[in-house]
């Protein structure tokens, strides 16, 4: 695994909240995608085509997760970077569920669901990877703010 592909179960989140307290600091959709690894349906995610300058932070702990300058237009219906700002901001992990591999993309901070990044699939990025992540996970902050 590279640096960022890590098991999470081997390093504890900076923010660690007991379930209750999870619930309570999120709302019942956030909950089902940050804490539960839940999907958000495609194309009605507050920031799917968003084309606001800004850092994107954790919507559970506030961490800086992506930038702007990482976004792109991949039309799958979440938004997509091509890269974290910070490439220890996210851990990388092997994902079975639904019967197909995948490589969830979890915040380092808190340890709560984002997204899964995909590779390989000829997007004209720097890096050839998709971070697909849920809306309902970040927040934006607009540059200038």
């Amino acid at each position: 695994m590279s640096s960022q592909q890590q098991d999470p179960t081997q390093s504890a989140p900076k923010v660690d909240l007991s379930d209750s307290e999870w619930r309570e600091k999120l709302t019942p959709e956030e909950y089902a995608v940050l804490r539960q690894a839940g999907t958000e349906r495609p194309f009605v995610g507050e920031y799917t085509d968003t084309k606001t300058e800004g850092v994107y932070h954790c919507r559970a702990c506030g961490a800086e997760l992506f930038r702007s300058a990482e976004k792109f237009e991949s039309h799958c219906g979440w938004p997509s970077f091509f890269d974290p700002a910070d490439s220890d901001a996210v851990i990388l992990r092997e994902d079975s569920s639904l019967g197909m591999r995948r490589v969830e993309v979890i915040c380092r901070t808190c340890h709560s669901h984002l997204g899964h990044v995909f590779e390989g699939e000829g997007y004209p990025t720097p890096t050839d990877q998709r971070y697909c992540i849920n809306s309902i996970s970040l927040v934006l902050e607009p540059t200038g703010d």
